[in-house]
C-alpha cells in the first residue's frame, strides 16, 4: 500500500511540475520549438532545472542498497544507439513538435480536461500499440 501511495504521491507531484512549467500547453512547448520564429526559451529553464534536479538527487538516491519501497532499482540495461532509438526518436521528436504534447503532459492535460489532449491521447496509445506489435513480428520472424 505505501508503494502505491508512494507512486500516486509521486505522479501528482510530477503532474503539478509540469503543469507549473508550462509542459502541459502545447502553445509553450510549440513556442520552445520554434527557435526559428518566436522562440519562447521558458521550458529551457524547466529543463535545465529537471536535468540538474535529478543529477544532484541520482548520486545520493543510487548510494542506496535497494529502494525505499521496492526490492531493486530498476534502471535501463539497454545502452547501445541503434537504428530502433533513433527512428523512436524521430518519431518521438516529429509528434511532440506536431502537437506540443509528449506522453506525461497530454495525460495531465488530459486529467485537466483539455480536448486536445483527449484526441492526442488514442493516438499515441496506438503507437505504442503498433510498436509492441512490430517488435513482437520481428522477435518471430526468421532472420
Amino acid at each position: 500500500m505505501n508503494r502505491i501511495l508512494a507512486a500516486l504521491l509521486a505522479g501528482a507531484l510530477f503532474g503539478v511540475g509540469l503543469v507549473i512549467g508550462g509542459m502541459t500547453d502545447p502553445d509553450v512547448v510549440l513556442g520552445f520549438l520554434d527557435v526559428a520564429g518566436e522562440w519562447n526559451p521558458t521550458l529551457l529553464c524547466v529543463m535545465l532545472g529537471a536535468t540538474g534536479t535529478t543529477a544532484i538527487a541520482f548520486r545520493f538516491v543510487l548510494r542506496r542498497d535497494r529502494p525505499v519501497f521496492d526490492a531493486d532499482f530498476h534502471l535501463p540495461t539497454y545502452t547501445l544507439v541503434d537504428r530502433d532509438l533513433v527512428v523512436g526518436a524521430v518519431v518521438f521528436g516529429v509528434g511532440w513538435g506536431l502537437a506540443g504534447y509528449c506522453p506525461a503532459p497530454v495525460l495531465v492535460g488530459a486529467a485537466g480536461g483539455a480536448w486536445t489532449a483527449w484526441v492526442f491521447v488514442p493516438a499515441m496509445l496506438l503507437g505504442a500499440v503498433l510498436q509492441r506489435a512490430v517488435l513482437k513480428r520481428r522477435a518471430v520472424s526468421p532472420a
